[in-house]
């Protein structure tokens, strides 16, 4: 192995790991971790699994928006987000919106 390799995967790399339990709330993580490091063990060393009581294998993540897989390679700087399931559907949110909004206008 080159010197140079073996230097670079100890490099520290700054990471952020962001959840949102519930609306209008987000918890951001910030870790420094070492070169090499995957979403999974992004997600694990944030704390988030255990203070939400979520379960890795059942979470879908993303990394600047873009959904990846557990073992997708981090680069610094990175910004790892853990997506909860959706628990209304978008189109019928939209359609509930509409509805109050045309009962408070009808008023």
């Amino acid at each position: 192995m080159d010197p140079a390799e073996a230097l670079g995967s100890a490099t520290p790399m700054s990471i952020e790991v962001a959840y949102s339990p519930r609306p209008r709330q987000v918890e951001v993580v910030a870790l420094t971790l070492t070169a090499g490091s995957t979403v999974a063990a992004a997600v694990r060393a944030s704390g988030l699994l255990e203070r939400h009581h979520l379960m890795l294998e059942s979470l879908r993540c993303g990394v600047w928006g873009r959904l990846q897989a557990p073992d997708w390679l981090l680069r610094n700087g990175d910004r790892v987000e853990v997506y909860r399931a959706l628990t209304v559907d978008p189109k019928e949110a939209r359609r509930l919106r509409y509805k109050r909004q045309r009962q408070r206008s009808a008023l």
